[in-house]
């Protein structure tokens, strides 16, 4: 890192979209940092997985969740609710989907490289 930089999710370098969500991507200091929407209805199962052609999420993430609820699914059985202001750290091998009507946003410092990337 050679110099200070300034980015901002509202002049991303890349976006993606897909049914129900869209991701921003922002490379700076050598890494990509991603912020994804995610409308109410959207699942990882029906809206992400025709593109990956995966089983499951095998995109590990570490992301900071800023509004909505996301429940996630991993392919052990565990499950749980990410809310506003929880950290959390996901291991390849999950789905996840909204719960109730508000969009889940978060921001994710791992994984977003190559997610809903068509081939």
């Amino acid at each position: 890192m050679n110099k200070a930089e300034v980015k901002h999710f509202g002049k991303p370098d890349e976006v993606r979209e897909f049914p129900k969500g869209r991701l921003e991507l922002i490379k700076i200091g050598g890494a990509t940092v991603g912020r994804a929407i995610f409308e109410p209805g959207w699942r990882w199962a029906t809206s992400v997985q025709p593109i990956a052609k995966t089983k499951s999420c095998e995109a590990p993430h570490f992301q900071y969740h800023v509004s909505g609820v996301l429940k996630i699914r991993m392919d052990d059985g565990t499950e749980f609710e990410a809310r506003p202001g929880d950290v959390s750290l996901l291991p390849s091998g999950h789905d996840a989907w909204v719960v109730g009507d508000e969009p889940a946003v978060f921001v994710d410092f791992q994984g977003m490289v190559d997610y809903a990337k068509s081939l």
